[in-house]
């Protein structure tokens, strides 16, 4: 248990060590860059399945219409 609260006790010191650092102008490209990323990947997979799922509904739509 001891190892435990010690590796706790590390993780804790190490992240407040990184906090208490005056890197914000580091800090903001960062995140801009994890931005940036994250909605290309949000954009690539939209454009990916697009096409994919006005299939499948497509699909749906049809085999419904004869039942309604």
């Amino acid at each position: 248990m001891l190892n435990v609260y010690a590796a706790i006790a590390t993780l804790t010191s190490f992240v407040e060590g990184r906090l208490n650092r005056d890197e914000k102008g580091a800090t903001a490209v960062e995140y801009g860059l994890m931005v940036g990323l994250i909605a290309a990947v949000i954009i690539t997979t939209v454009t990916t399945l697009g096409g994919q799922l006005d299939g499948l509904f497509q699909e749906i739509t049809t085999a419904l219409t004869p039942a309604g």
